[in-house]
Protein backbone atom coordinates (compact mmCIF):
# COMPACT_ATOMS: atom_id res chain seq x y z
CA UNK A 1 0.00 0.00 0.00
CA UNK A 2 1.21 3.51 -0.79
CA UNK A 3 1.35 6.33 1.69
CA UNK A 4 -2.16 7.75 2.08
CA UNK A 5 -0.60 11.23 1.95
CA UNK A 6 0.33 10.47 -1.64
CA UNK A 7 -3.33 10.18 -2.59
CA UNK A 8 -4.53 13.21 -0.65
CA UNK A 9 -5.09 16.79 -1.78
CA UNK A 10 -4.52 18.04 1.77
CA UNK A 11 -1.96 20.81 1.72
CA UNK A 12 -1.67 20.74 -2.07
CA UNK A 13 -1.78 23.88 -4.19
CA UNK A 14 -4.23 23.69 -7.11
CA UNK A 15 -4.34 26.23 -9.96
CA UNK A 16 -7.61 26.34 -11.89
CA UNK A 17 -7.60 28.22 -15.19
CA UNK A 18 -11.24 29.03 -15.83
CA UNK A 19 -11.88 28.27 -12.17
CA UNK A 20 -14.40 31.03 -11.52
CA UNK A 21 -17.53 29.28 -12.81
CA UNK A 22 -18.93 25.94 -13.96
CA UNK A 23 -16.70 22.86 -13.70
CA UNK A 24 -13.74 24.96 -12.58
CA UNK A 25 -15.40 26.62 -9.60
CA UNK A 26 -17.09 23.37 -8.55
CA UNK A 27 -13.68 21.66 -8.65
CA UNK A 28 -12.08 24.52 -6.70
CA UNK A 29 -14.72 24.18 -3.97
CA UNK A 30 -14.33 20.38 -3.90
CA UNK A 31 -10.53 20.64 -3.67
CA UNK A 32 -10.78 23.15 -0.81
CA UNK A 33 -13.10 20.76 1.02
CA UNK A 34 -10.30 18.18 0.82
CA UNK A 35 -7.75 20.54 2.34
CA UNK A 36 -6.15 22.02 -0.77
CA UNK A 37 -5.45 25.70 -1.33
CA UNK A 38 -6.68 27.03 -4.65
CA UNK A 39 -5.87 29.76 -7.14
CA UNK A 40 -8.57 30.62 -9.68
CA UNK A 41 -7.92 32.48 -12.92
CA UNK A 42 -10.31 34.23 -15.31
CA UNK A 43 -10.18 36.99 -17.90
CA UNK A 44 -12.77 38.87 -15.82
CA UNK A 45 -12.04 40.61 -12.51
CA UNK A 46 -15.75 40.47 -11.72
CA UNK A 47 -15.77 36.68 -12.08
CA UNK A 48 -12.65 36.35 -9.94
CA UNK A 49 -14.22 38.48 -7.21
CA UNK A 50 -17.44 36.43 -7.26
CA UNK A 51 -15.50 33.18 -7.03
CA UNK A 52 -13.35 34.39 -4.15
CA UNK A 53 -16.52 35.41 -2.31
CA UNK A 54 -17.54 31.73 -2.06
CA UNK A 55 -14.04 30.33 -1.48
CA UNK A 56 -12.13 30.46 1.85
CA UNK A 57 -9.84 33.33 2.74
CA UNK A 58 -6.61 31.55 1.83
CA UNK A 59 -7.75 31.26 -1.80
CA UNK A 60 -6.28 33.57 -4.44
CA UNK A 61 -7.41 34.86 -7.80
CA UNK A 62 -5.71 36.31 -10.87
CA UNK A 63 -6.96 38.00 -14.03
CA UNK A 64 -5.32 36.95 -17.29
CA UNK A 65 -6.18 36.47 -20.95
CA UNK A 66 -5.44 32.76 -21.28
CA UNK A 67 -5.26 33.10 -25.05
CA UNK A 68 -2.24 35.43 -24.87
CA UNK A 69 1.07 33.70 -24.24
CA UNK A 70 2.77 36.71 -22.60
CA UNK A 71 -0.05 36.94 -20.07
CA UNK A 72 0.04 33.19 -19.42
CA UNK A 73 3.81 33.27 -18.88
CA UNK A 74 3.50 36.25 -16.51
CA UNK A 75 0.66 34.55 -14.66
CA UNK A 76 2.75 31.50 -13.79
CA UNK A 77 5.69 33.69 -12.82
CA UNK A 78 3.42 35.34 -10.25
CA UNK A 79 1.88 32.05 -9.07
CA UNK A 80 5.17 30.22 -8.52
CA UNK A 81 5.42 26.53 -7.59
CA UNK A 82 2.25 24.46 -7.24
CA UNK A 83 0.98 20.87 -7.43
CA UNK A 84 -1.97 20.49 -9.79
CA UNK A 85 -3.16 22.42 -12.85
CA UNK A 86 -6.78 22.22 -14.00
CA UNK A 87 -7.76 23.81 -17.32
CA UNK A 88 -11.50 24.38 -17.80
CA UNK A 89 -11.36 27.71 -19.64
CA UNK A 90 -13.74 28.15 -22.55
CA UNK A 91 -16.31 30.47 -24.01
CA UNK A 92 -19.93 29.81 -24.97
CA UNK A 93 -20.56 26.83 -27.23
CA UNK A 94 -22.38 27.48 -30.51
CA UNK A 95 -24.06 24.85 -32.66
CA UNK A 96 -24.95 25.50 -36.28
CA UNK A 97 -24.86 24.48 -39.90
CA UNK A 98 -21.42 24.39 -41.50
CA UNK A 99 -22.61 26.70 -44.28
CA UNK A 100 -23.37 29.42 -41.73
CA UNK A 101 -20.22 28.93 -39.65
CA UNK A 102 -18.47 32.12 -38.54
CA UNK A 103 -14.86 31.08 -39.07
CA UNK A 104 -13.34 33.94 -37.07
CA UNK A 105 -15.59 33.15 -34.10
CA UNK A 106 -14.71 29.46 -34.38
CA UNK A 107 -10.99 30.27 -34.48
CA UNK A 108 -11.30 32.28 -31.26
CA UNK A 109 -13.04 29.39 -29.53
CA UNK A 110 -10.41 26.90 -30.69
CA UNK A 111 -7.60 29.28 -29.76
CA UNK A 112 -8.67 29.52 -26.12
CA UNK A 113 -9.57 25.87 -25.60
CA UNK A 114 -6.74 24.25 -27.56
CA UNK A 115 -3.86 26.72 -27.77
CA UNK A 116 -4.75 28.02 -24.32
CA UNK A 117 -4.28 24.50 -22.95
CA UNK A 118 -0.92 24.17 -24.72
CA UNK A 119 0.30 27.51 -23.38
CA UNK A 120 -0.83 26.60 -19.87
CA UNK A 121 1.07 23.31 -20.06
CA UNK A 122 4.16 24.96 -21.53
CA UNK A 123 4.47 27.62 -18.84
CA UNK A 124 2.88 25.77 -15.94
CA UNK A 125 4.66 22.41 -16.14
CA UNK A 126 8.09 23.67 -14.99
CA UNK A 127 6.49 24.83 -11.73
CA UNK A 128 4.61 21.62 -10.91
CA UNK A 129 6.01 19.68 -7.95
CA UNK A 130 6.65 15.97 -7.55
CA UNK A 131 3.50 13.90 -7.92
CA UNK A 132 1.73 16.76 -9.67
CA UNK A 133 -0.65 16.72 -12.59
CA UNK A 134 -2.35 18.60 -15.40
CA UNK A 135 -6.02 17.96 -16.15
CA UNK A 136 -7.59 19.35 -19.32
CA UNK A 137 -11.23 19.43 -20.39
CA UNK A 138 -13.02 18.23 -23.50
CA UNK A 139 -16.47 17.05 -24.57
CA UNK A 140 -18.17 13.82 -25.57
CA UNK A 141 -19.17 15.36 -28.93
CA UNK A 142 -15.63 14.56 -30.06
CA UNK A 143 -16.52 10.88 -29.83
CA UNK A 144 -20.14 11.07 -30.93
CA UNK A 145 -20.80 14.23 -32.97
CA UNK A 146 -24.25 15.58 -33.68
CA UNK A 147 -25.29 17.60 -36.70
CA UNK A 148 -24.00 21.16 -36.42
CA UNK A 149 -21.04 20.35 -34.13
CA UNK A 150 -18.14 20.13 -36.60
CA UNK A 151 -15.95 22.69 -34.82
CA UNK A 152 -16.80 21.50 -31.30
CA UNK A 153 -16.26 17.83 -32.18
CA UNK A 154 -13.04 18.51 -34.05
CA UNK A 155 -11.63 20.55 -31.18
CA UNK A 156 -12.63 17.92 -28.63
CA UNK A 157 -10.83 15.20 -30.57
CA UNK A 158 -7.74 17.39 -30.85
CA UNK A 159 -7.62 17.83 -27.07
CA UNK A 160 -7.75 14.06 -26.60
CA UNK A 161 -4.70 13.68 -28.82
CA UNK A 162 -2.98 16.56 -27.07
CA UNK A 163 -3.54 14.88 -23.71
CA UNK A 164 -1.76 11.71 -24.74
CA UNK A 165 1.14 13.61 -26.31
CA UNK A 166 1.60 15.87 -23.28
CA UNK A 167 1.58 12.82 -20.99
CA UNK A 168 4.58 11.52 -22.95
CA UNK A 169 6.34 14.90 -23.24
CA UNK A 170 5.91 15.99 -19.62
CA UNK A 171 6.34 12.67 -17.75
CA UNK A 172 6.53 12.12 -14.81
CA UNK A 173 3.96 14.93 -14.56
CA UNK A 174 0.63 13.19 -15.18
CA UNK A 175 -1.62 14.63 -17.89
CA UNK A 176 -5.27 13.58 -18.25
CA UNK A 177 -8.55 14.99 -19.51
CA UNK A 178 -12.13 15.01 -18.30
CA UNK A 179 -14.50 14.38 -21.21
CA UNK A 180 -17.87 15.85 -20.28
CA UNK A 181 -21.28 15.06 -21.62
CA UNK A 182 -24.16 17.54 -21.40
CA UNK A 183 -23.89 19.38 -18.10
CA UNK A 184 -25.73 22.32 -16.57
CA UNK A 185 -23.22 25.19 -16.82
CA UNK A 186 -23.22 28.73 -18.16
CA UNK A 187 -21.74 27.71 -21.55
CA UNK A 188 -25.24 27.77 -23.07
CA UNK A 189 -26.02 31.21 -21.62
CA UNK A 190 -26.74 32.58 -25.10
CA UNK A 191 -29.95 30.50 -25.09
CA UNK A 192 -33.10 31.66 -23.32
CA UNK A 193 -33.75 30.10 -19.90
CA UNK A 194 -36.79 28.25 -21.26
CA UNK A 195 -34.88 27.06 -24.31
CA UNK A 196 -31.99 25.92 -22.13
CA UNK A 197 -34.26 23.94 -19.79
CA UNK A 198 -36.07 22.33 -22.72
CA UNK A 199 -32.70 21.34 -24.16
CA UNK A 200 -31.47 19.86 -20.85
CA UNK A 201 -34.72 17.96 -20.30
CA UNK A 202 -34.77 16.63 -23.85
CA UNK A 203 -31.16 15.44 -23.69
CA UNK A 204 -31.47 14.14 -20.12
CA UNK A 205 -34.50 12.01 -20.89
CA UNK A 206 -32.45 10.03 -23.43
CA UNK A 207 -29.46 9.38 -21.15
CA UNK A 208 -28.95 6.19 -19.17
CA UNK A 209 -28.91 8.30 -15.99
CA UNK A 210 -32.22 9.95 -16.91
CA UNK A 211 -30.79 13.43 -16.47
CA UNK A 212 -27.95 15.68 -17.57
CA UNK A 213 -25.00 16.20 -15.25
CA UNK A 214 -24.08 19.09 -12.99
CA UNK A 215 -20.81 20.82 -12.19
CA UNK A 216 -20.44 19.00 -8.87
CA UNK A 217 -20.57 15.57 -10.53
CA UNK A 218 -17.85 16.67 -12.94
CA UNK A 219 -15.72 17.98 -10.07
CA UNK A 220 -15.42 14.43 -8.74
CA UNK A 221 -13.70 13.42 -11.99
CA UNK A 222 -11.11 16.20 -11.68
CA UNK A 223 -10.43 15.21 -8.06
CA UNK A 224 -9.89 11.60 -9.07
CA UNK A 225 -7.40 12.55 -11.80
CA UNK A 226 -5.49 14.81 -9.43
CA UNK A 227 -5.28 12.03 -6.85
CA UNK A 228 -4.70 9.11 -9.24
CA UNK A 229 -0.93 8.74 -9.05
CA UNK A 230 -0.89 5.82 -11.55
CA UNK A 231 -3.18 7.45 -14.12
CA UNK A 232 -1.79 9.42 -17.05
CA UNK A 233 -2.58 9.98 -20.72
CA UNK A 234 -6.21 9.04 -20.05
CA UNK A 235 -9.57 10.48 -21.06
CA UNK A 236 -12.13 10.09 -18.27
CA UNK A 237 -15.61 10.18 -19.82
CA UNK A 238 -18.36 11.55 -17.56
CA UNK A 239 -21.39 11.70 -19.81
CA UNK A 240 -24.38 9.96 -18.24
CA UNK A 241 -23.97 7.16 -20.78
CA UNK A 242 -24.47 9.37 -23.85
CA UNK A 243 -21.94 7.34 -25.88
CA UNK A 244 -24.08 4.22 -25.41
CA UNK A 245 -27.43 5.57 -26.58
Amino acid sequence: MGNSREYSLYGRKVVLLGGTSGFGLATAIAAVNEGASVIVVSSSQEKVDKALAVLPGNSAGFVADLGEEKEVAQLFTEIGEFDHLVFTAGDALHFGELSALNIDEAKRSIHLRFWGAIMAAKHGAPLIGKGGSITLTTGALGRKPRKGTAVIAGMASAIEGLTRALAVDLAPIRVNTVCAGTVRTNLLKHMSETGREDFFNQVGSKLLTGKVGDAESLAEAYLYLMRGTFTTGQILVVDGGSLLV
